[in-house]
């Protein structure tokens, strides 16, 4: 039976970088960063230790790649990184400097503001009005 989406690749410049990004203005934690030989590594974050879904950083080696650095989303909101206090965190983020490309609305599905990592990729910051 499959039970849950364990990880997605995220193409990024530099490992480095990003990490200073997502650990040090979103506050992700680091899971695992193992060198692969050659440059390459096995760098995994997520949001908290027992996260269901993880983020794999991968740097983009090649053309195709490095052109779709900061537009997997194809320009759309793609990632969804839930709260449970909606606005401690949005006042956290943008403490550190997250670029928010609106202001936080409330709808029907919660509370809600997208914002930009430093790709450009498009993220909501979402308190589900459901948990889940």
């Amino acid at each position: 039976m499959l039970t849950h989406l364990g990880a997605l690749s995220l193409l990024v410049r530099d490992y480095d970088e990003a990490l200073t990004y997502y650990i040090g203005k979103l506050g992700f934690i680091l899971l695992e960063d193992t060198d692969q030989g050659g440059g390459r590594r096995w760098v995994v974050i997520a949001p908290a230790p027992a996260a269901a879904t993880r983020l794999v950083l991968a740097r983009a080696d090649t053309p195709e790649q490095e052109a779709a650095v900061g537009s997997q989303g194809g320009g759309r909101v793609w990632l969804f990184l839930h709260t449970d206090d909606f606005a401690h965190d949005y006042a956290r983020l943008r403490a550190r400097g997250v670029e928010f490309v609106e202001e936080p609305r409330h709808e029907s599905y919660g509370s809600v503001v997208v914002f930009r990592d430093l790709y450009g990729n498009k993220w909501d910051l979402l308190e589900p009005s459901q948990p889940g």
